[in-house]
């Protein structure tokens, strides 16, 4: 994904949300299309998935990011694009991206008032949220199939953060998030982003 380079540096600058986000998404996308024909009907650690209904997850994902981005009922689409053959996963993932720079283009919409499926954040809250999304599920889809993607410190920083904000260090019921797993305090720092949303690293 060569995306995030081609997009112009005046509406998506250094420190911005979006940045984040198109990086985060950017890795996934390499993650996914480093995966194997014959790894996709394997487990994930995030267990309701197997590696191919990840991807449709992901896919998914970026579409209501699109959506959101135009204003629009992000809970109207589905959850996982189960429409796709294992060939047409790509096209459909550069696809969306490339509605998702469109969308959110203009730097307003960080202040703008989004939609999620959880409730209504401002747009710049809800590009760390879909960072730290991106960011565990390419920790799960990596795990699954054997890959050691080359973390951005920054970006798990920030998708660290969200998940700390985000999610209760109790019960978390309703939530898509089994409850935290301990860690070593000194563990790497995607470790303990994945151990507090629920994944054994």
């Amino acid at each position: 994904m060569t995306h995030i380079e081609n997009t112009p540096r005046s509406t998506v600058t250094s420190g911005d949300p979006r940045q984040g986000l198109l990086k985060a998404i950017a890795l996934a996308g390499r993650t996914v299309a480093a995966v194997r024909p014959e790894q996709f009907d394997g487990p994930t650690p995030c267990t309701e998935f197997t590696v191919r209904q990840l991807a449709g997850h992901l896919v998914a994902v970026l579409r209501r990011i699109a959506l959101a981005g135009r204003g629009g009922d992000v809970t109207s689409l589905p959850t996982v694009a189960d429409d796709l053959t294992d060939t047409e996963g790509q096209e459909a993932w550069d696809a969306a991206v490339r509605e998702i720079e469109a969308a959110w283009a203009d730097p307003a919409i960080l202040g703008r008032t989004l939609t999620l499926p959880f409730g209504s954040l401002p747009g710049a809250a809800a590009a760390a949220v879909w960072t730290s999304e991106f960011t565990v599920h390419t920790w799960d889809m990596a795990t699954a199939t054997g890959q050691l993607p080359d973390w951005d410190p920054e970006l798990v920083a920030i998708s660290y953060a969200a998940m700390r904000r985000g999610l209760p260090t109790g019960p978390r019921d309703g939530a898509p998030f089994g409850a935290a797993v301990d860690v070593d305090a000194n563990a790497p720092a995607i470790d303990q982003l994945v151990a507090w949303c629920g994944r054994k690293p």
